[in-house]
């Protein structure tokens, strides 16, 4: 009897009596006499050796009750929300919903502080590594909140999304000594921007009610009594977690589109951490106990600590993430976007997202930039601001190495790449300020083969490791320390087609100033020898002097005709422009033959050279120049500057007024489709007219009345280059070449495509300037000989064919 009702009396005050199936309604607690009561009943089993299995019997019974009333009632009070479409019934509902889930469970969170207080005194055994209240709230979650339905989560959203809204507003306006209902802006706004003021309308910023029924402070009541009332069953966070994780990050996308995206040209950190601080306010509202007397459990802010930290994270991942979508168009405008840049380096020091910026700029550069629509020049500039911008971002180069490698192999496909990037240097070509400047640079980056090495750094203290995608093959010094010009340079891994194309350009525009002037040429080869050695520029500086030489020639073979009298002195004043040969570039070769009182003046010219310089003698370039002469027609006097050809044409007219083309050909030995091309220059200025065609004549007075024709003029013919073309440099090279590869073909019979190149370079690809043909330029030039039937190829060798001399 003894042990029955000591059992009786500790079961029914520690458990509903509901629980056990009894009808008797719990008596009403009696304070320290029923704890005595208490005390007295376990010591009773513990006689019996019973109190081992309290515990183990508290959580059964709990179990059972919890899975046959409490979860089932408070599911069926939340199913009422299906039919509820107002949202302040339904907070409300939902708060009723939890006060009865509470009622129903707060006996049981009673007997649960007693039975721990038994514990720690030593009268019960404890259940093992998990503590009793441990085990209680594992089962709260698991039975309760096992699997939650979409009702429910909707209107855990619907309530945490209302009140973090009402949170945001009142902060402002507490901020701003606004009133309580200020504005009437849009739901997306209000959530994603509650900063910003509204206008006088009729519904509250914060529950979007009609002023005169705003409920905002019920729903912050409700706010607090659901969140303590979860905080009580520890239930906080598997209830709210999901709806305030996505609460936060819509409103932080959000907010983020409508104020970041594409603007570059200013910080967001610092406006974001202050407006993360507000939200980090809301937060403690839902994790902290609000109130005067409130004491927050080192849990609950450690839970903050936790949030603010996801929240944090979360921005920096998102920012970066929409940067990094952007980071074509930063790099486009920079250095106006520099703050972007900054922004983006900041978050990508606390986010692990090198790999997506990566692959995503690699993805819009292919995209955007390396097709055949965009010109080379603008590729250029984009990858000069991508040096820039990124150099920005990632200090250590890395990131520009891996992400620019597409542009600069693209480049080496474009046949104008090189002459671009040598006519942004010298300033010619358009908007080519960077190159130029940084040609100016005081201290710059030299081009010579030996780079410092890792090693080198003075400073051992200030050695910074690589970053883990780094080209473990490359030096890390050398990397950081390029600047533009030498990663422009390093494009092609060879400094020798930069100083051919330099001297291809410097020739064009020395030949095409014909007042000798060249200080600005002279300034660009001086900065070109900081950047390439003294000898790579050598020949430059041969063109140069000989641009000197040739005005001080001219002037004083001008001198030495001032003092012969009148009718000794030539027709017309003759300046020529005097080349060494062997350090110009190949200068195009055209037939063209002068009237005989020009080559007249030009032997004369000759002899006077002969004179000032021993042993040397000219050897003229006819169809090279420029001719500044009057033409006098019966009404009117034309003064031009043209070409030879075309000063050759119009002399030939003085003799004769009509010429066919067939005549005009054979006398200047020029082809009859070249020199109708020239012929178009007389038409269009009025000189000569073609009637019948073919045939030539000139129109001595100008008929007005005639209706105007319009002639085409090629585009070419003005302003042509006194160089030979690219195509025609090549094609001289590789015979070149082809002298050399028969020679070794003849003395070692056959030879593999590899051996061929290596022989080449040892033995002509040397010298100051030197002519360079990779391997698989020189596979296609043989292959090319081989269908020619000058070579044979098999076995993987080369050889000459047996009737070959």
């Amino acid at each position: 009897m003894e042990l029955s009702a000591a059992w009786h009396t500790l079961s029914t005050a520690l458990v509903p009596p509901a629980a056990l199936g009894l009808a008797a309604p719990r008596p009403e607690a009696a304070g320290p006499l029923q704890d005595a009561e208490l005390r007295a009943a376990l010591d009773v089993l513990q006689c019996y050796d019973l109190h081992s299995i309290v515990e183990e019997w508290f959580t059964e019974v709990l179990q059972t009750d919890l899975q046959a009333n409490i979860a089932p009632e408070f599911w069926n009070s939340i199913g009422q929300y299906e039919n509820t479409a107002e949202e302040p019934q339904c907070a409300a509902l939902l708060l009723d919903a939890f006060s009865l889930l509470k009622c129903r469970l707060e006996p049981y969170l009673n007997s649960l502080e007693l039975l721990e207080q038994w514990t720690k005194a030593g009268l019960l055994l404890g259940t093992g590594a998990q503590t009793l209240q441990e085990k209680v709230y594992t089962m709260f979650k698991a039975i309760l909140f096992f699997s939650t339905t979409k009702s429910f989560q909707e209107m855990i959203q619907q309530f945490y999304s209302r009140t973090f809204r009402i949170y945001m507003r009142q902060w402002k306006k507490g901020e701003d000594g606004t009133n309580e209902c200020e504005s009437s802006m849009s739901e997306t706004e209000q959530e994603s921007d509650p900063e910003e003021g509204g206008g006088e309308g009729q519904l509250c910023a914060g529950c979007s009610s009609k002023r005169e029924q705003c409920w905002c402070p019920e729903a912050m009541e409700q706010f607090q009594r659901l969140n303590d009332i979860l905080r009580r069953l520890n239930l906080l966070e598997r209830v709210s977690a999901e709806a305030v994780t996505t609460i936060l990050h819509r409103m932080i996308e959000e907010r983020m589109e409508q104020r970041c995206r594409g603007e570059y040209e200013h910080s967001f950190l610092s406006e974001f951490q202050e407006w993360i601080e507000k939200v980090i306010g809301w937060l403690s509202r839902v994790f902290l106990q609000d109130g005067p007397l409130a004491q927050s459990s080192p849990e609950a802010s450690s839970t903050l600590k936790r949030w603010r930290c996801h929240v944090q994270r979360f921005f920096y991942r998102i920012y970066a993430s929409m940067r990094i979508e952007e980071l074509f168009s930063i790099i486009r405008d920079f250095p106006e976007s520099k703050p972007a840049v900054e922004d983006l380096k900041f978050c990508l020091e606390r986010t692990n997202q090198r790999q997506q910026l990566l692959s995503s700029l690699k993805s819009a550069l292919e995209m955007r930039l390396l097709h055949p629509g965009v010109n080379t020049s603008d590729i250029i500039t984009l990858y000069i601001s991508a040096i820039k911008a990124l150099r920005e971002l990632d200090p250590s180069m890395v990131i520009l190495e891996v992400a620019c490698e597409p542009i600069r192999k693209y480049l080496r496909t474009r046949e104008d790449t090189v002459r671009q990037i040598v006519a942004g240097l010298t300033g010619d070509a358009e908007g080519s300020g960077d190159l130029a400047n940084e040609l100016s640079k005081a201290d710059p980056v030299t081009l010579e083969n030996g780079q410092e090495s890792d090693d080198d750094i003075s400073e051992p203290g200030d050695w910074v490791p690589d970053p883990v995608d780094a080209d473990p093959g490359k030096s890390s010094s050398k990397r950081r320390s390029s600047d533009i010009i030498s990663l422009l340079v390093s494009i092609y891994g060879s400094k020798d087609l930069f100083i051919n194309e330099y001297r291809t350009l410097l020739a064009d525009r020395l030949l095409h100033q014909f007042n000798y002037s060249a200080e600005r040429e002279i300034r660009n080869v001086e900065l070109l020898k900081l950047r390439f050695g003294e000898a790579q520029m050598h020949y430059c500086e041969v063109m140069l002097k000989d641009m000197a030489d040739s005005r001080r020639i001219n002037a004083n073979i001008r001198d030495e005709e001032e003092k012969l009298p009148e009718e000794e002195r030539p027709p017309f004043s003759l300046v020529a422009i005097i080349l060494s040969s062997e350090f110009w570039p190949p200068l195009k070769e055209e037939k063209l033959e002068l009237p005989e009182q020009v080559k007249e003046a030009m032997e004369a010219y000759s002899k006077k050279y002969e004179k000032l310089k021993a042993m040397r003698t000219l050897n003229w370039k006819y169809h090279l120049g420029l001719v500044s002469l009057d033409v006098e027609l019966a009404d009117r006097t034309l003064s031009l500057s043209v070409s030879p050809v075309h000063a050759a044409i119009i002399l030939h007219f003085q003799t004769k007024s009509t010429w066919t083309l067939t005549e005009l050909s054979e006398v200047l030995k020029v082809p009859v489709t070249s020199l109708k091309r020239k012929m178009t220059l007389w038409l269009q200025q009025g000189v000569l007219r073609e009637e019948p065609e073919g045939t030539f004549t000139v129109i001595e007075e100008e008929q007005k009345d005639q209706v105007e024709k319009v002639v085409l003029i090629d585009s070419d013919e003005e302003g042509d280059s006194a160089m030979a073309s690219q195509a025609d440099q090549k094609e001289e090279e590789l015979q070149l070449f082809w002298t050399y590869i028969q020679a070794m073909l003849t003395n070692l019979e056959s030879l593999s495509l590899e051996r061929i190149h290596s022989m080449l370079k040892m033995f002509v690809m040397t010298g100051p300037v030197v002519t360079e043909i990779d391997i698989q330029e020189l596979q296609g030039f043989l292959q090319k000989k081989v269908r020619d039937q000058q070579l044979i190829y098999s076995g993987g060798v080369y050889r000459l064919p047996k009737n070959c001399n």
